[in-house]
């Protein structure tokens, strides 16, 4: 299954794996009797990448139980802030049921039942401890080590390319335990088996982007507390470490549900992803014009930021441009004669894609620290929507 752009189920940036699809639970029977409740005649229904090969049989079997006729949005699907708005609205559609996202807090303009999908797992922890135990070792020592004060510009620039170690300083080395929205219903009961194996535990409670304790999105790990010195993902793939790992600098091992495989978030990776980001700040220093993306979807969309980064860019003297897309992507925007381009939709976007574009993709904070409003020694800051 493909996992997501948000706190989802599936994203197109995972391998595909094979799905046990009798272990999973697709809970359409609310949303049936909903429809029968309020007599709707026109739902529409929206479900990630990964699940659109099971999207036949739910419209059947919604068709079946009530009077409903069901649409498929067939674009694609990345998170709940991929929700489905207007165009719905204009073709009659009474309810919207969004399949396998949990709920944000954004408001698409439609009547929207989010609709939970779990998968029955139950990997054993004993291959991932030998990884956490090392993982813990590492955050102790950074205890030890405190903060690091009047850093050379050298020696922060280096700190910024530090995969493990660039947020400091702890005041903790628990664990930190997250899943995937599917596999959230496991997240106390692994807590606890974690703490008869000797491990501190806690399970980060985010923002109002996050529904859920020990929930991580792939735009926001808001949960994440200088108590916390490593991590363990319950989950799938690696959309959500590679995030997890960038936005936090701490070490992270992945428990999958699906295989019961035991790994570790390299970081070597994370530091790749890092020395491609600094390439792009130093490649935009000398930038004059700048188009910025607005994300027109409910849940991406962030004009306050783009109009204060437009500000930002006169003040330094360079040129802004603000343009507005649905979807972004270089066959969309790579012939606008810019320099380079600055992403406020989705975070993802410039994180996973910037290779596609012919013009450098950057992050606001990326654009901050090439302007020099932000420094490199307080390490690379993910992009997260609160």
């Amino acid at each position: 299954m493909i996992s997501n752009y948000s706190g989802n189920l599936f994203n197109r940036n995972e391998r595909v794996i094979a799905m046990d699809l009798e272990r999973h639970d697709f809970q359409l029977e609310e949303l049936i009797e909903r429809i029968k409740g309020h007599d709707h005649r026109l739902v529409a229904l929206q479900i990630p990448e990964g699940l659109k090969m099971q999207a036949l049989e739910m419209m059947d079997e919604i068709e079946d139980e009530t009077s409903a006729k069901v649409i498929l949005a067939a674009d694609p699907c990345y998170g709940a802030c991929d929700l489905v708005h207007d165009k719905m609205k204009m073709m009659g559609v009474e309810l919207v049921a969004h399949m396998g996202h949990s709920q944000m807090n954004i408001d698409s303009g439609m009547p929207t039942q989010f609709i939970n999908v779990t998968y029955d797992g139950d990997p054993t922890i004993d291959p991932v401890l030998p990884i956490l135990a090392q993982h813990r070792a590492i955050a102790q020592e950074r205890l030890a080590e405190g903060e690091v004060a009047n850093l050379s510009e050298e020696e922060a620039q280096d700190r910024f390319l530090d995969a493990v170690g660039r947020i400091a300083p702890l005041k903790g080395s628990k664990l930190g335990l997250v899943a995937s929205i599917q596999h959230l219903h496991l997240v106390f009961d692994y807590k606890k088996r974690f703490e008869d194996a000797g491990f501190e535990v806690e399970v980060p409670v985010g923002g109002a982007r996050l529904t859920f304790p020990g929930q991580v999105l792939g735009c926001n790990y808001s949960g994440d507390d200088d108590e916390i010195g490593h991590y363990l993902f319950l989950g799938s793939g690696d959309f959500h470490p590679i995030g997890l790992a960038l936005h936090t600098g701490k070490p992270l091992a992945m428990l999958d549900p699906y295989t019961g495989d035991a790994s570790e978030m390299g970081t070597e990776r994370i530091e790749r992803i890092l020395r491609q980001r600094f390439g792009l700040i130093m490649a935009i220093q000398d930038s004059k014009s700048f188009a910025i993306l607005i994300g027109e979807k409910p849940g991406q969309m962030r004009r306050s930021l783009a109009l204060k980064l437009k500000r930002t860019l006169a003040k330094h003297g360079k040129k802004g441009y603000l343009l507005a897309l649905e979807h972004i992507g270089p066959e969309l925007i790579d012939f606008y004669p810019v320099d380079a381009f600055v992403n406020t939709a989705c975070p993802r976007i410039a994180i996973d894609d910037s290779v596609k574009y012919g013009k450098p993709l950057v992050t606001p904070f990326e654009l901050e620290v090439a302007l020099g409003e932000k420094k490199w020694e307080t390490g690379y800051q993910f992009d997260e929507i609160p």
